[in-house]
């Protein structure tokens, strides 16, 4: 398993101190074929959603991969983080027949089966960002350590609030493994530390809205709340529409992910820091390891990749390349 943490909580403390990660059409890269074999150069990238920032910037990563070893992509993704929209795009993908299929399920048990098929028909599939509950049929599983980021950002918020407080979390639904397991790094971190009090996990459904309008009732009921981890891209920007809402004070919210809407929001102050993965190196390892199964070569069964912690502070430097693209 890789690592590339690049989190310190020294210095992520510091820069604290101081200052005290929607929706669109699919895009395709280009057309895909329907021949089998070792001339099939196609690959397949099914997206968590279409239009997120997240994974655009992972299709990019893939699309850079894939040309410089000869292969072509084509990218596609539901409107909603959804596998009753994913479904239908993976069958579709699977009838076409690439040579690798790179996909992110929105759901560890509705998506095991149509992946399950996808595999079977001789299509090498490769599991990026998210997973679901028997990955053996997959390749490779290449995801951030989620469990690593809920912990992180409750130091973010730990040291901007030494003192201590109650803490939420906005997640988008459960089943999902990747925020479900950076629910867990964050709880089992609030819950360890005596001086904060955890008020637990709500969920969004993954629409800013939904998020905006759950920050709002909690912070009717506990105005006193001091910290807030949004679990995602959209969680973070509604949490952060919540708390302009109340009119909340002194609040810090610590974001996972960082688009642009979550970079303005860190430069107004809204947001104190982000949690940044590394949504590029995914999709290349992806690509890579796709090509080193077609080719008869050795492959990683799972890697993990590493964030960066973006704050004011580091916005020139590190935190600014962290941030997400809106394109290629």
């Amino acid at each position: 398993m890789r690592s590339t943490l690049r989190f310190t909580a020294a210095g992520l403390g510091a820069a604290l101190a101081l200052a005290a990660c929607s929706t669109g059409a699919p895009s395709t890269s280009s057309s895909s074929g329907t021949s089998g074999g070792n001339d099939n150069k196609n690959i397949a990238f099914v997206q968590g959603v279409a239009g997120d920032e997240f994974y655009i910037t992972m299709q990019c990563g893939i699309e850079a991969k894939a040309k410089e070893l000869g292969y072509t992509v084509t990218t596609q993704g539901p409107q909603k983080f959804d596998p009753t929209l994913q479904k239908p795009i993976v069958d579709s993908v699977t009838a076409s027949k690439p040579a690798a299929l790179l996909v992110a399920p929105t759901d560890v048990q509705a998506m095991q089966a149509p992946l399950q098929q996808a595999a079977a028909a001789g299509i090498k599939v490769v599991l990026v960002d998210t997973t679901v509950n028997d990955p053996s049929f997959a390749v490779s599983e290449i995801s951030s350590d989620n469990v690593g980021g809920g912990k992180a950002a409750f130091e973010a918020i730990k040291a901007a609030k030494p003192s201590g407080g109650k803490v939420l979390v906005i997640s988008t639904d459960p089943g999902v493994s990747t925020v479900d397991a950076r629910v867990k790094g964050f709880e089992d971190a609030a819950k360890a530390d005596s001086s904060f009090n955890y008020l637990g996990v709500q969920y969004s459904h993954n629409d800013p809205a939904t998020a905006a309008n759950l920050v709002s009732s909690a912070l009717q009921k506990d105005p006193d709340i001091v910290g807030i981890f949004a679990t995602n891209l959209f969680s973070a920007e509604g949490s952060a529409t919540g708390v302009r809402q109340a009119g909340a004070k002194d609040l810090t919210i610590v974001g996972f992910d960082a688009g642009p809407n979550q970079i303005k929001a860190l430069q107004d102050g809204t947001v104190q820091a982000l949690v940044a993965q590394q949504p590029g190196t995914i999709g290349t390892d992806g690509v890579e390891q796709a090509v080193a199964a077609l080719t008869g070569k050795s492959v990683e069964k799972k890697i993990q990749t590493g964030f960066t912690i973006i704050t004011k502070d580091n916005l020139s430097g590190e935190g600014g390349q962290a941030a997400y693209k809106s394109t290629c």
